[in-house]
């Protein structure tokens, strides 16, 4: 077998979330244990994008055996009723009324270190989540990214209960400098002694459902008791070149899969680069039709979404597709913030991680006794009875978020995802493609101009957008066939944080990280 130090793999959008996450693979710890450490040091890093207050999904896989996920979305609280909110149209994005769901990811973290404990003896959580209680202590550096969307959300949060933390001196957070968060530094320390069930049901989640219900959130003691992540079967796709491995309902994840299985369908007709990048935008768009149509609450949905991957289905959609010409668009379109991370440990075994608070500092609510910032996924909610998302109590909203995860019939895995609400299945469509049918490298499959069609990070456009290295190469053509055509910088944040690992059949891994990013890969012992 391989040793450590040639088959292990981490990949993360910031750098000090990566270096954690392969220091517990190099001391011989699980891709599960070294995913939790990464997940609370990328929490203290990227507050702006992910947190304890927020969401999870994970996708696992062992060698020669099936993978499996965990859904560790948070539900609607008891008191999310219409009724509640019958003097708005919409619920709110910002603020109390947009706390209405429970934040799963600690939960699922919990759930996951119970399988990497059946697989070996476990790495005490305290040891675990020391660098992100360091990190937190001590102060983290502000990144562009942060100081952005600190800026951007400063009019709409400032003002909101707790979040004076993530301002300097009243003002927007400043590139470069430090940031000191010690609630949240005690809220980590806390759960190493009390464990991550204190979230739910010990001393923090006391205080959080104190803090929320302060500050005008729905949410409640009850609520936190009666939440725990759940194990789910992944979603599954054959194509002509392996199988595909993706979230079910209500992830996106169906999405995904339908993009690359029509690709598939289609990639012989490609004989450039315009034609490649026109054909998945027209299988996005057939797969986010009927992503809209079925994907709602699991205990809502209508059919199988597995039936959506019937290969007679997917040849009637492939058919649909005009080779040279683009289906009229907008469509609805939804945006969110998020980070991904990879993992292989030296067992081969691998983690697809997915985390979240939706836009940028979620609902801006911050509780003041831990620090922890709250997540805004209901405004994924409808409040139309008659709609098919209209919010209940215990239901889960829809979610961007799907890590993904593929098996190769030449032997390689790859665990691979972004961020970018409506662009991740895009992203994954455009990494996936360039590193498995254009045979580029792993990293210039990540770092090569990038498209999105639809709205992202609160910009209420609908239209193609092209980095302009790639719109200098492919731009005219596809506005002459139709495509409604923008053109923003190169490598640009708009598109998301993509990343991916690669397990080969000889055992050595490959890792790359998004240069849109503040990340580090960790591959086979390095680092890009």
């Amino acid at each position: 077998m391989p040793n450590s130090q040639t088959n292990i793999a981490f990949t993360a959008p910031h750098f000090a979330a990566a270096q954690t996450g392969e220091n517990v693979l190099r001391q011989g710890g699980t891709a599960i244990e070294a995913m939790v450490a990464a997940a609370a040091s990328i929490a203290v890093e990227y507050p702006h994008m992910n947190g304890l207050g927020g969401d999870g999904f994970w996708l696992i896989s062992e060698p020669g055996k099936t993978p499996v996920a965990i859904d560790a979305a948070g539900t609607a609280g008891r008191a999310a009723t219409l009724s509640r909110f019958s003097n708005k149209t919409a619920l709110p994005s910002r603020g109390p009324d947009a706390a209405v769901t429970m934040a799963g990811a600690v939960s699922g973290w919990q759930t996951a270190l119970q399988l990497s404990h059946q697989w070996q003896p476990g790495i005490p959580l305290a040891e675990l989540l020391a660098p992100a209680i360091g990190q937190a202590k001590w102060g983290i550096e502000i990144t562009h990214s942060l100081s952005s969307a600190s800026h951007k959300t400063f009019d709409e949060l400032s003002e909101f209960q707790g979040f004076a933390p993530f301002l300097h001196k009243g003002k927007p957070l400043k590139e470069g400098h430090i940031l000191k968060l010690p609630a949240l530094a005690a809220t980590l320390e806390q759960l190493t002694h009390e464990g991550l069930d204190s979230f739910y049901r010990g001393e923090i989640a006391a205080s959080l459902a104190q803090d929320l219900q302060q500050a005008g959130s729905l949410l409640s003691a009850e609520d936190f008791a009666a939440y725990s992540a759940a194990w789910v079967t992944p979603l599954k796709a054959d194509i002509s070149v392996g199988r595909l491995y993706n979230l079910p309902a209500p992830t996106q994840g169906i999405a995904s899969l339908i993009i690359l299985a029509l690709y598939d369908r289609l990639a012989h007709l490609v004989d450039d680069e315009a034609s490649r990048v026109h054909l998945i935008i027209e299988c996005t768009k057939q797969a986010f039709l009927l992503r809209d149509a079925h994907v709602v609450d699991p205990e809502q949905v209508s059919l199988p979404l597995s039936s959506l991957l019937d290969a007679e289905k997917l040849d009637q959609l492939a058919a649909k597709i005009n080779v040279q010409k683009a289906l009229p668009w907008p469509h609805q379109a939804a945006h969110g913030d998020t980070i991904w991370m990879g993992a292989c440990d030296q067992q081969g075994r691998m983690v697809s991680y997915i985390q979240s608070l939706y836009w940028e500092f979620g609902s801006g609510i911050v509780s003041p006794t831990t620090g922890i910032v709250w997540n805004n996924r209901g405004t994924s909610f409808s409040l139309d009875p008659d709609d098919k998302r209209c919010l209940r109590p215990g239901a889960k909203p829809f979610h961007t978020l799907n890590p993904a995860y593929a098996e190769l019939h030449d032997g390689r895995r790859i665990s691979y995802g972004t961020m970018g609400g409506e662009g991740q299945p895009q992203t994954q469509a455009a990494l996936f493609s360039r590193y498995v049918y254009q045979n580029l490298p792993l990293a210039q499959s990540i770092a090569d101009g990038r498209w999105l069609l639809g709205r992202t990070w609160g910009d209420q456009s609908h239209n193609l957008k092209l980095e302009a290295d790639l719109a200098d190469e492919i731009g005219a053509t596809l506005a002459s066939m139709g495509h409604d055509t923008a053109i923003v910088s190169p490598c640009n944040e708009m598109m998301g944080h993509a990343g991916a690992v690669v397990h080969h059949p000889d055992g050595h891994t490959e890792a790359a990280t998004d240069p849109r990013s503040d990340g580090k890969a960790f591959p086979s012992g390095g680092m890009w």
